[in-house]
């Protein structure tokens, strides 16, 4: 399993569903099955927004531990961990 961060070029917060606006965890088998996570189950099945940066295996030391690192899910499970409510 790797993991993944994605931060979309945005200069809206409202342009991006809730959470996003800092970016997006996946852990996933690779990067077609984090794509296919993030498109599922973020953007319900809708086009992904333009992507300004996509890191394979973060560091999760390396993330903001104001607010990414406190409120995010196991990064070991496959699945969206940051931000909450992506199941």
């Amino acid at each position: 399993m790797t993991r993944y961060w994605f931060e979309f070029m945005s200069t809206q917060i409202n342009d991006l569903p809730p959470g996003l606006f800092r970016g997006c965890g996946i852990t996933a088998h690779d990067l077609a099955d984090a794509i296919s996570i993030l498109r599922q189950k973020v953007f319900q099945g809708q086009e992904i927004p333009k992507l300004k940066d996509k890191k394979e295996n973060i560091d999760i030391r390396t993330l903001d531990h104001g607010h990414v690192v406190p409120n995010m899910k196991d990064p070991t499970l496959r699945g969206v961990w940051f931000p909450l409510g992506y199941e």
